[in-house]
């Protein structure tokens, strides 16, 4: 599909954005920042992060994103396959944190991605944590021009890990929101989404993110709430920047609700609107800098 530069700009965005939102998030994981509290790429944490450091929630993404682009049929088989192999060698890479519900299902080491989702849909419990959502992003990217394959395989990658219907449907949703947003620079694409989800569900839920406050949607671990968090802060604000500190200052689960919300700014607003300062300190799994991460989007969007 050819991309005018503003589009090529806005599909940059969504790695960089997501990673942004991330290694922000990550030294105010399950604080609750007031709001006189500075904001910045502070790294530390509670897994004692480095500054400008990514969590497993842009490694995550960034196993999909890989897998996006030497397979790029993310709703195929053999694209699952690779998306559950990249998820196994980072699960193998030894990462600092991995949340609960993945870890359960990566320590199987799957070699397929159906073994994978029969492993995610054995597990019993609560199963609709933020841990798909937060790594949905790049899927928007393989299917720019293919709406309807791109809600499929935003349903599919999730429940690799996240076989929950509520978890399934909140990445599509917000993946088809992502690539309105790269082909039209607005955020219209999540309301129009409401058609291909149940909308007698999730409308209320966005009606309530634009008119409530965090205090409304605190459990935001679980995918629902952090979907909210994430749109309350993109719906306060008018710039990326504002809108990912406004993520992490809703404490919490702070890294993931604005790794989720940078996947959507990044996709409205550009990799320009990345700070340059934030940009130079971007790094992570695997082994990669903030220019590896517009390379591999420029990888998915050219394939």
């Amino acid at each position: 599909m050819e991309l005018t530069a503003e589009q090529r700009d806005r599909a940059a965005g969504v790695l960089l954005g997501t990673a942004a939102g991330d290694a922000l998030g990550a030294g105010y994981e399950f604080t609750y920042p007031g709001p006189d509290a500075a904001i910045g790429m502070i790294g530390g944490g509670g897994f004692d992060w480095e500054p400008g450091e990514w969590t497993d929630d842009t490694s995550m993404a960034m196993a999909v994103a890989r897998a996006a682009a030497t397979a790029g049929n993310l709703h195929e088989e053999s694209g699952l396959n690779a998306v559950a192999a990249e998820f196994v060698a980072w699960f193998d890479s030894g990462p600092k944190d991995i949340g609960n519900q993945t870890r359960e299902v990566l320590r199987w080491r799957s070699p397929t991605g159906r073994e994978m989702q029969m492993r995610a849909h054995d597990l019993t419990g609560l199963t609709a944590g933020n841990g798909s959502l937060m790594r949905t992003a790049p899927v928007a990217l393989a299917y720019l021009d293919d709406p309807e394959n791109c809600g499929k395989a935003a349903k599919v990658v999730s429940s690799l890990t996240h076989y929950d219907m509520q978890a399934m449907q909140a990445c599509k949703l917000w993946t088809l929101g992502i690539r309105h947003a790269v082909l039209h620079g607005t955020y219209d694409g999540v309301r129009e989404a409401l058609s291909m989800v149940d909308a007698g569900f999730w409308e209320p839920l966005l009606d309530k993110a634009e008119t409530g406050s965090p205090a409304d949607f605190p459990k935001n671990g679980w995918v629902v709430h952090a979907l909210q968090t994430a749109w309350w802060a993109i719906t306060h604000t008018d710039t990326l920047p504002a809108a990912l500190e406004l993520a992490v200052r809703a404490g919490g689960d702070t890294d993931t609700t604005a790794a989720i919300a940078g996947g959507l700014l990044g996709a409205r607003w550009g990799a320009a609107a990345v700070p340059p300062e934030w940009r130079e300190l971007l790094h992570g799994y695997p082994g990669c800098r903030a220019d590896d991460l517009v390379a591999l989007a420029n990888r998915i969007v050219d394939r």
